[in-house]
């Protein structure tokens, strides 16, 4: 409990924007590009990744390990609400992103009404496989879970504690579904929010660009659609 609580210490931190990257040690380098394109834009945000180890070692995460999960951060993402102490807006995204503009206008976004808000994604999976050679996982509001702005303080999310998320008999399917809320305590951000490079193909500069079939740090998608500002964040992130 002591690791927990001093865990918690590190994340009670009084800031507007706290925002948790999922981190997966075989894609670091997306997380750094992910972290400098969003301080870039808007240096005050708290970019915090939630690393699977460190939150075993706190006690905040004890899930056996799941062989079918396609991340470390496929259920640590659902620790958000308690991580930020049921305080305020915080946001989850998935590392394989960048952003092109000041996060602060997601932010701007949050509605109160709402347990939780994000893209909700109506398309079926084209590939086979990800990025990283495994399995795709087909389930209904695929990739909702990508891009979560909690609102920490709502009654609704009281119940996701810690306890909740390591409960096994909570599976990813009730999780990433957010079936523990009514869906009208799940309120809609427009895809520029999470947009799905090789899904969507209508806007020429979205606000938040998601690589989800692979990103140019993989060498199968080194041109991949935004491949130039991927790599431009990365370019910047070493002058």
């Amino acid at each position: 409990m002591d690791g927990q609580r001093a865990y918690r210490r590190r994340y009670r931190e009084k800031r507007l924007m706290k925002v948790f990257v999922g981190y997966d040690p075989r894609e670091d380098i997306a997380y750094q590009v992910c972290k400098h394109s969003i301080l870039s834009k808007q240096p005050d945000a708290d970019v915090r990744p939630l690393i699977q180890k460190d939150l075993r070692d706190a006690g905040w995460y004890t899930r056996p390990v799941d062989k079918l999960a396609s991340t470390e951060f496929t259920f640590t993402r659902f620790l958000v609400p308690e991580l930020a102490d049921f305080e305020g807006w915080a946001l989850f995204m998935d590392c394989d992103m960048i952003l092109t503009t000041d996060i602060a206008e997601l932010f701007a976004q949050a509605d109160d009404k709402y347990a939780v808000m994000c893209v909700q994604h109506d398309y079926k999976v084209k590939e086979q496989f990800k990025m990283d050679g495994q399995k795709q996982t087909i389930y209904p509001r695929k990739n909702w879970s990508s891009v979560m702005l909690f609102n920490c303080e709502h009654p609704s999310n009281k119940i996701v504690t810690s306890e909740f998320v390591n409960d096994v008999e909570k599976t990813g399917a009730y999780l990433h579904r957010f079936s523990w809320l009514e869906d009208s305590e799940v309120g809609e951000l427009d895809h520029t929010w999470n947009y799905l490079v090789g899904v969507y193909d209508d806007i020429e500069k979205p606000n938040l660009i998601h690589y989800t079939e692979g990103g140019p740090w993989f060498e199968n998608y080194r041109n991949c659609e935004f491949n130039n500002l991927w790599k431009q964040e990365l370019y910047d992130m070493f002058k």
